[in-house]
């Protein structure tokens, strides 16, 4: 299958070595994987803050950028599901019918990382080794948007070496929210305690998502109070193979 790998800017900014690690993921499975170089925003700060007409370029662009493809993977559950649920929104309010027609051709190929892998390909064992105790936290947007649940477990389960063990409170957000964390500070700080709590309770070496978005937050945290968990993208879990240094 072609695929176009989608990256997101939190990624392409901040966590390079995710995009490379679902391009491993992917083309060890014997797919071809493709970056195009003029994707962009998928616009959902600017949708979430109220500043919906500055989305309308962004949902233009990555109809254009992303139609010859077969697939559209991306490692975020939140950039998915802006495009997803919300690019029709953008297209229709403004009432540009040829755009609506793109984003309602492009927007159903758009996946998040294991929904591709287990519902699109079906595929729950990638060949992964990762011989650490790990705990997966489940992403709002993934788990309440898009309705993954059981996708990243099934792939974690299958890695060789895991000792995979259940977060309590899993479905409770962190607390980070994008901008919520700087307005409501308080409040995402006190989220994020209880988050924290529940993790270190797992006694895990590493928390696992599927948005590092989520992680930056957590693992923010988790430094802080030198607990020495790390925070790891579910897709550099899936990637890892025995004999990597790790």
């Amino acid at each position: 299958m072609r695929v176009a790998l989608f990256i997101t800017c939190f990624n392409d900014a901040l966590f390079p070595r995710t995009g490379q690690a679902v391009v491993r993921l992917l083309e060890r499975l014997g797919h071809t994987v493709e970056f195009p170089a003029a994707q962009a925003c998928c616009g959902q700060m600017h949708f979430n803050t109220g500043y919906r007409p500055h989305t309308l370029p962004m949902v233009r662009r990555f109809a254009e950028v992303f139609a010859s493809y077969e697939a559209v993977v991306t490692p975020s559950g939140s950039c998915a599901g802006m495009v997803r649920h919300h690019h029709r929104k953008v297209a229709a309010q403004h009432g540009d019918a040829s755009l609506l027609r793109s984003v309602e051709r492009v927007a159903p190929k758009v996946h998040e990382l294991s929904e591709f892998l287990v519902d699109v390909l079906g595929v729950t064992d990638v060949g992964a080794y990762f011989p650490h105790r790990v705990t997966y936290h489940p992403a709002c947007h993934t788990l309440r948007m898009l309705r993954v649940v059981d996708q990243p477990l099934e792939l974690l389960r299958a890695v060789r070496g895991i000792d995979l063990v259940e977060l309590p409170e899993a479905t409770s957000c962190c607390g980070f929210g994008g901008t919520f964390a700087l307005k409501n500070a308080d409040t995402s700080s006190s989220m994020l305690a209880d988050k924290m709590r529940h993790i270190q309770h797992t006694e895990a070496e590493v928390v696992t998502a599927g948005d590092n978005s989520c992680l930056l937050h957590i693992g923010g945290g988790l430094s802080r109070l030198k607990t020495g968990i790390g925070a790891l993208h579910l897709a550099e879990i899936l990637a890892s193979q025995e004999g990597d240094a790790r």
